[in-house]
């Protein structure tokens, strides 16, 4: 038996005394779909081929070479990505411009299923579901800073069009693969100074949205989400679709609610915000990304709020209103690396969470006992979960945390450096 094993079997044991079963624990985690991101490993500029800028705060730092450059060298390096992390429901997000392929003169307003079809037979050989987003943003038609909002109709339609027309590849998605795909309805509409008319962007947004949503589609194809933003680059004053325009729309249209762990002020706790959701409207689609000051979009870490986070998903979930996608881009360091470690990182801070006895310290505060309470909450950080999560990734044959970048740093040098 080896240290890691050892140490396992020691951790076992102190959990098994405590009231947790490891390996009941390992194999719920192994079913937990988690959606991995795939603008990561192309900082979201799409494969358009065309001049369009990043617009729409979307804004990528760093020039860390091997860039994918269209669909088929994104799926090569999230196959890399995915050979690394472990459990057995992966899945995979796009973004509405990750085409691959486009006909001349095709725009957002037209795109089918025959636009992804690649990325649906990958996907298919992979056994991965399929979740995708249309892309409001880096186009001509974003409009001073507007799309389902602005006052032009014909702007409007526009992106109305390309809203219904990746809702139907994404109903596609989940007819071809079984598992219904996650459509998020993300706009950066906002100014940049203060508007003289708050309310009529957001009036003719809702008229948007419900021409987006009129066609329907089976929950066992397509899940509807939309997602605010607390503000954005070039967007600071005001943002058209924010927190409370959307919990409200969510909730009246039976829609998930997104809650980008990146898009809030700095000193809220996304955390809060599952049971005061989850006790009633019941949906949430988790953007799980980590907010620095004003940028909303850095490599996921293992600190406090993605733990914190981990812990109200594991106590506010039914298996059926909690769904979680990856967000953020980072171009100083390797992709493919940002990718393994955000998601091992979420992977962990869950394990954490339910291999966490707390039934004690909710019996102490039930009790009143606020002292017990937090002499328990501060006992239950020492627990040998590290242990148990090496144990998790040999045991799936998947490289543990010090074993991650000697593969990484192999096909960057192989392919990743090569890369015009």
């Amino acid at each position: 038996m080896d240290k890691t094993e050892q140490l396992y079997k020691i951790a076992s044991e102190i959990y098994q005394e405590k009231g947790i079963d490891t390996e009941k624990v390992m194999a719920t985690l192994d079913e937990i779909p988690l959606s991995i991101h795939v603008w990561q490993g192309d900082d979201v500029t799409g494969f358009e081929h065309t001049d369009h800028a990043l617009t729409g705060g979307c804004q990528v730092t760093g020039n860390y070479p091997g860039r994918a450059r269209n669909a088929e060298e994104l799926r090569a390096d999230l196959d890399v990505a995915l050979s690394m992390l472990p459990g057995k429901a992966l899945r995979v997000c796009l973004q509405g411009h990750e085409v691959d392929s486009i006909k001349p003169g095709q725009d957002r307003d037209t795109f089918t299923i025959e636009n992804f079809s690649g990325w649906l037979d990958w996907a298919a050989q992979k056994h991965l579901g399929m979740d995708i987003a249309p892309a409001y943003y880096s186009h001509p038609k974003l409009k001073d800073g507007l799309s389902l909002s602005h006052p032009d109709a014909e702007i409007r339609r526009f992106w109305i069009e390309h809203g219904k027309a990746i809702r139907r590849i994404a109903a596609e998605f989940g007819r071809k693969l079984g598992t219904p795909s996650v459509c998020n309805v993300w706009v950066p509409d906002g100014f940049k100074d203060v508007p003289a008319d708050r309310r009529a962007p957001r009036e003719r947004l809702l008229e948007s949205l419900a021409a987006t949503f009129e066609e329907e589609f089976p929950e066992t194809e397509l899940l509807d989400a939309v997602e605010s933003k607390l503000f954005g680059i070039g967007v600071e004053s005001y943002t058209v679709g924010s927190h409370d325009f959307y919990l409200t729309y969510a909730a009246r249209n039976n829609k998930l609610i997104c809650l980008d762990t990146g898009h809030f002020h700095p000193t809220e706790s996304i955390a809060d915000k599952l049971s005061a959701i989850c006790c009633q409207q019941g949906r949430i689609l988790l953007h799980i990304s980590r907010g620095v000051r004003w940028d909303s979009d850095h490599v996921v870490i293992l600190d406090d709020a993605v733990k914190d986070l981990a812990r109200e998903v594991v106590r506010n979930t039914n298996g059926k209103n909690l769904y979680f996608t990856l967000d953020y881009f980072d171009a100083s360091i390797n992709r493919i690396a940002a990718w393994v470690i955000g998601a091992r990182n979420f992977q962990k801070a869950l394990l954490i969470a339910m291999l966490t006895p707390d039934q004690a310290v909710c019996a102490d505060e039930k009790a009143g006992d606020f002292t017990a309470r937090l002499a328990g909450q501060e006992a239950l950080k020492n627990l040998p979960w590290a242990a148990v999560w090496d144990h998790y990734c040999a045991s799936r044959n998947i490289p543990m945390d010090d074993n991650i970048l000697a593969p990484i740093r192999a096909y960057e040098k192989e392919v990743l450096f090569k890369r015009g």
